[in-house]
């Protein structure tokens, strides 16, 4: 009876421990203010749910100080929260582009990474560029528009759950000086016809999601994330969910 008993509570302690432990570790980067502080607002309790109710751990950085190969080497996922690809210290540039190349960890960016130029007093930075497939920012739909994004992989996991076409009612859409489908695996395009209002600011061929598959690191680029009414998108949170738990290995 006692064996039985002391049995039961290893096991017990055995199975805390394994739940305690966490499924793995995120960093976000993300903007604390601008045009994009309500879609940040809206974006942190969203992750903190998810981590909330699937056991992983989210830090919040604000700004890419901190960064450097040793605090990187902590986390399983960095995710690029409406952060720009420029301004940041030259130990967060050497660490992240180490992390990408080795695999160290997953990527997820949202809209603001593909702010490719020269910004604010900036260079372009040429390596994120090729990550990014090449491209450099050209334009946007400064007034919005709604439209229709098609999937075009639909067996990739990011892609789980999600329907053939699916509306996004609210965006600023970038167009790039071209098209990165030749240097990325493109996993979703928006369909321009389907601008509403329409508008004369297009690409042709407009991907929106898209991997970069010559890359170590599990990688995906979704643009889609100006406002705060796309936590409202069942289909939008569906493939933000989808990306961080394929990033992470998870």
């Amino acid at each position: 009876m006692l064996k039985s008993l002391l049995t039961l509570v290893f096991f017990s302690l055995f199975v805390s421990a394994v739940i305690a432990q966490p499924r793995f570790r995120a960093l976000v980067l993300f903007e604390n203010g601008g045009h994009h502080l309500a879609f940040t607002n809206r974006a942190q309790p969203w992750l903190n749910q998810l981590a909330a109710d699937s056991n992983f751990i989210i830090q919040y950085i604000q700004s890419t100080d901190s960064i450097n190969e040793s605090f990187l080497s902590r986390f399983d996922v960095f995710i690029q929260l409406d952060y720009p690809p420029y301004g940041w210290t030259a130990d967060a540039i050497t660490a992240f582009k180490d992390y990408i190349e080795k695999g160290k960890g997953g990527w997820v960016g949202l809209h603001h990474a593909t702010l490719l130029g020269e910004f604010d007093g900036y260079p372009m930075w040429a390596w994120f560029s090729g990550f990014m497939g090449g491209v450099r920012f050209k334009n946007y739909i400064p007034d919005f528009a709604a439209a229709q994004v098609k999937v075009e992989d639909p067996e990739h996991p990011c892609m789980k759950n999600l329907p053939p076409q699916f509306t996004i009612d609210k965006e600023e859409w970038y167009t790039y000086d071209k098209s990165p489908r030749d240097e990325v695996h493109v996993l979703a395009s928006v369909d321009e016809s389907t601008y509403v209002p329409n508008s004369g600011i297009k690409m042709g061929d407009h991907p929106v999601i898209w991997t970069n598959d010559h890359i170590a690191a599990r990688n995906v680029y979704i643009f889609m994330g100006h406002g705060p009414d796309l936590f409202d998108n069942p289909f939008y949170t569906a493939l933000l969910k989808n990306a961080i738990f394929w990033t992470a290995g998870k």
